[in-house]
């Protein structure tokens, strides 16, 4: 609404701005149109008596025309002449120079003129300066103020002109409405915040004893986990004002102008206090500083970095100003930034296990029609390592494909189909796949399943589909835990090489050929088999040795290697050598099972979808 306003505003102060040129410019087309002509043109409409009122003054002859003409002459083009409202109308009134003419008085009494002489007022030269000049100037000074408080107070739709202020959204009171009450899955990180909430509420308490606020708790965790979230329910808990702002906000083009943000927060922080002030991002301005800065360290990032550090070494921490901050990056920041008397307590915000994963699904499936029986546990079980952003998506889609099936409560299958869309894609119905592909992946997904449910250590099967995905899969096989498991034996990690090698092992053995498809298996068995040997320990050649290390356990699987040449070579042995067994080890099962894995291909085929129950009944 804001942007829409601005727009009209600034369509109006331009055509004033117009009318205002126009009027001191060109005064004539509030009036008359004047038109200056040639005294022998003057002269030619006396002898024709075609003028009918005219005007002498001791500097013009302004006169009117009984009858306009038909075309006045044209004047020359000038680089001045531009009026915005000109046209091709004849004038009302004309004017020529005065001249020297003794004979003027007999000649405009022949021509049947009316005529007078008008005497001009004197008027000052200062009063004269200051309506030409003076007016149109106050004018726009005052025009030009008025603008400029506008913007700085951000009223026509942005803050362009408040360069110093620090542009928080300041929710005073806990405006949010969130509390503790709407995280779930996080009980440790509330713990650790609890105290803070309780000294916003009796800081007496901990004033007494000595014992200061810790200054700031730094939030860390992958995304989606909650950690805004977290930062804005202590500010309803405690029920003081809560300040939100983002790293990447204090970076301004102006050199010194992400400073001065950091100085106005913390100023109407102090004002406001006890309050809560929330810096999302903050290795956006607080990464590590690099000495070799072709600069000499010295942007406007480190600035900025530096006068946050000054702020939070300045304020007293009895006054109750809280810095909570956030980051899924936590390796990148300075060093000075978490020393003690700055980000004194680190929280972690980790992804939920399977306990937090149901009660989060709970959370916000209380704002969806939920059928009753639905059984959260079993959608917690099949959505290890969700985030609860993530859980909060499968509640939607699982709402959106009940509103598209016509029902008006969420059912158990609705969920499970929206686990499936979030780890798969959605189904891809209009896809023609050929009898012989369909065949072959048949064989390949039945290939995995038969493989897993014959080892132990592995997860048991809860879905085998052909039916192709937009992700990009033309079919797969679920697994899915039965307990949650936080550690992988040496034994489990080969069995799942040996679970994802056994789908081209089934078409090797079946068609004689191999395809494309195996192709995202391959990906994630050689991951595993490599970080077996390189992370693990779980090589009788090299041991207890590491030459992998994860650069963030937040933000993927981005590692990096730190090993001689000679061993990477011996490394990519190994690796090619572990993932050769599993794939002998499933061809060996598959080899010695055929008979199963053509009858349950063949009503895979014909189903396209079966579930865990299905299968085992088929297998047993």
């Amino acid at each position: 609404m804001g942007s829409k306003k601005g727009k009209i505003f600034y369509i109006v102060i331009g055509v004033v701005l117009i009318i205002l040129i126009n009027y001191f410019v060109f005064p004539s087309i509030f009036g008359d149109k004047v038109e200056e002509v040639s005294y022998d043109v003057f002269l030619d409409q006396l002898e024709k008596k075609n003028i009918e009122n005219v005007e002498v003054d001791g500097e013009y002859i302004t006169y009117t025309l009984k009858t306009k003409p038909q075309k006045q002459i044209q004047k020359a083009p000038s680089l001045f002449s531009f009026n915005l409202f000109a046209s091709d109308e004849s004038a009302d009134v004309y004017k020529t120079g005065y001249m020297d003419d003794p004979d003027l008085v007999k000649k405009l009494s022949d021509s049947g003129a009316k005529f007078s002489k008008v005497q001009p007022e004197e008027m000052p030269l200062i009063l004269s300066l200051f309506l030409s000049y003076g007016i149109p100037i106050i004018i726009m000074i005052v025009f030009w103020k008025f603008l400029t408080r506008q913007m700085g107070k951000g009223g026509f739709g942005g803050n362009a002109m408040s360069f110093g202020k620090s542009n928080a959204k300041v929710y005073v009171k806990a405006q949010s409405g969130k509390t503790f009450a709407d995280v779930a899955g996080q009980d440790e990180a509330k713990e650790a915040l609890t105290e803070i909430v309780d000294f916003l509420h009796n800081p007496k308490k901990y004033a007494a004893i000595g014992a200061t606020l810790p200054k700031g708790a730094l939030l860390v965790g992958p995304p989606g986990t909650g950690k805004t979230l977290l930062a804005q329910a202590v500010a309803g808990e405690a029920n003081v004002p809560f300040f939100s702002i983002s790293g990447s906000e204090f970076v301004e083009m102006f050199v010194g102008m992400g400073a001065a943000k950091v100085r106005d927060l913390f100023k109407q922080a102090n004002e406001k206090a006890p309050c809560i002030v929330f810096i999302d991002e903050i290795d956006t301005i607080g990464k590590k500083r690099d000495s070799g800065h072709i600069s000499g360290g010295n942007d406007e990032r480190e600035q900025t970095l530096n006068q946050l550090l000054t702020e939070m070494d300045g304020f007293d921490g009895k006054k109750g100003v809280v810095i909570l901050a956030a980051t899924n990056r936590p390796d990148s920041l300075d060093k000075a930034l978490l020393r003690p008397g700055r980000f004194d307590r680190r929280i972690p915000v980790e992804l939920p296990d399977l306990r937090g994963r149901e009660a989060i699904l709970q959370v916000h499936a209380k704002k969806v029609n939920i059928a009753n029986g639905v059984n959260f546990k079993a959608i917690a079980n099949a959505t290890s390592g969700a985030s609860g952003a993530e859980l909060a998506n499968i509640i939607n889609e699982a709402a959106l494909r009940a509103v598209r099936m016509g029902r008006i409560e969420v059912q158990q299958c609705d969920l499970e189909e929206s686990v499936e869309v979030i780890l798969a894609g959605y189904q891809r119905k209009g896809m023609v796949i050929s009898d012989k592909e369909k065949e072959i992946i048949a064989y390949h997904e039945v290939g995995h399943a038969l493989v897993a449910a014959m080892q132990k250590h592995s997860a048991p099967v809860h879905k085998i589909t052909i039916i192709p995905r937009t992700s990009g899969a033309l079919g797969y096989t679920m697994q899915v835990e039965e307990d949650e498991k936080f550690l992988m034996s040496k034994e489990e990690a080969f069995n799942k090489i040996v679970t994802l090698t056994a789908g081209r092992a089934a078409e090797k053995l079946m068609f004689s050929t191999i395809t494309s498809g195996a192709s995202n298996d391959i990906e994630q068995a050689t991951k595993i088999a490599r970080a077996m040997i390189t992370r693990y320990g779980m090589s009788e050649e090299f041991g207890m040795v590491a030459f992998e290390t994860l650069n963030n356990a937040y933000l993927g699987d981005d590692t990096t290697l730190v090993c001689s040449n000679e061993t990477a070579a011996k490394i990519d042995r190994e690796v090619i050598g572990l993932v050769s067994k599993a794939y002998t080890k499933a061809e060996d099962i598959l080899k010695n099972n055929m008979q199963k894995l053509n009858s349950i291909s063949r009503y895979l085929i014909e189903k396209e979808t079966i579930t865990g129950d299905e299968f085992m009944d088929l297998l047993q």
